[in-house]
């Protein structure tokens, strides 16, 4: 036996000691981390012993729920700071002789921004060329879809467009790295 297959039975018998029941669980809470999404986490399920169609909904459902929640989260967020601008632009448009020692959040200078990462760049570009469909299915090349999904709604895409472009991404990526471990597992490795 190779160390490759010691390894994964090794894996395998570690993930057997889990009840059945809760592997598909432990596969969606792996999935909502960034960085380890669905495809990692289906790789993780499928490495483990769990069938490859439960890891992979699995990995699914549970990055997309955390997409979800990411996705809710910052539309509140960009709408309390969109509100909160225009009520402080009726303030000051509407107060005619306004004392000039108030202190309003536009009066002050920005404050200089950071300097954007490299993928943070390259999604932009993505988004700029390809619009929102193929930042979301592009983005995981570069950034996690927690972070895409984040910044396409702080932009001001509107949060069901951006659920369902994450959605298909998710699929995509889900469903390519499964069938490639499975594959991996059942014709190279033999296990």
């Amino acid at each position: 036996m190779s160390p490759i297959e010691q390894l994964i039975v090794n894996f395998q018998e570690l993930v057997a000691q889990v009840p059945e029941l809760l592997r598909p669980f432990i596969v969606m809470l792996a999935a909502a981390v960034p960085f380890i999404e669905g495809e990692g986490a289906s790789i993780i399920g499928v490495f483990g012993g769990v069938h490859p169609v439960v890891a992979g909904v699995a990995a699914a459902i549970g990055n997309f729920v955390c997409v979800l929640v990411v996705v809710m989260v910052t539309s509140r967020a960009r709408t309390a700071v969109v509100d909160r601008r225009a009520a402080a632009v009726g303030v000051t448009a509407g107060a005619g002789g306004a004392p000039q020692d108030i202190d309003l959040p536009d009066a002050r200078e920005p404050a200089p921004a950071a300097p954007e990462s490299k993928g943070r760049q390259r999604f932009t570009r993505w988004l700029v060329r390809f619009g929102v469909p193929g930042a979301s299915i592009l983005g995981p090349l570069a950034i996690p879809t927690q972070i895409t999904s984040a910044l396409l709604v702080a932009g001001g895409t509107a949060r069901g467009w951006v659920l369902l472009w994450q959605g298909v991404a998710i699929v995509i990526w889900t469903t390519i790295a499964t069938v490639s471990v499975w594959a991996a597992l059942t014709y190279v490795v033999g296990v």
